[in-house]
């Protein structure tokens, strides 16, 4: 698996945590720790695919 195509993986994985921990903490549940978890996971696969690229 190439390094751009990680990124893509990683950032898709990290969309559905961000959204499952966004209902989470609307709905009664851990949803805080999900959402961050989530978000960093968007953004460490956004660095992978940019700098993958390159």
């Amino acid at each position: 698996m190439n390094r751009p195509s990680l990124g893509v993986v990683l950032m898709s994985v990290g969309a559905v945590a961000t959204v499952a921990g966004a209902l989470m903490y609307v709905l009664p549940g851990p949803g805080l720790p999900v959402l961050l978890a989530g978000l960093a996971l968007t953004a460490g696969g956004a660095a992978v695919r940019i700098t993958g690229g390159r």
